[in-house]
């Protein structure tokens, strides 16, 4: 019994496993090139993110006064309301 060659009739040297390794190589620093940007680029969306959440808060801490002081002229406007119809009532 003879044992079979897995690759057949074909034969592969050293220069063409050297070859593919090279172009491998090559392939891998492109790749690797491509993750230090979206790495770079990623970076600069948290600043981006951060920088947004600050400006919201900074919003959102300006802006709370403004329903308040909307219900206290309300009030202040019902209690000279009524001041004002007991007052022509009373006269």
């Amino acid at each position: 019994m003879t044992q079979l060659d897995p690759l057949g009739p074909v034969q592969i040297g050293a220069r063409e496993i050297y070859d593919q390794l090279l172009a491998t190589d090559r392939k891998v620093d492109a790749v690797r090139g491509e993750v230090q940007q979206v790495a770079q680029a990623h970076g600069e969306l948290l600043k981006d993110l951060t920088d947004h959440e600050t400006r919201i808060r900074v919003l959102e801490r300006g802006r709370w006064p403004l329903p308040s002081l909307a219900a206290v002229i309300s009030l202040v406007s019902v209690v000279l309301a009524v001041i004002s119809f007991i007052a022509t009532r009373g006269g």
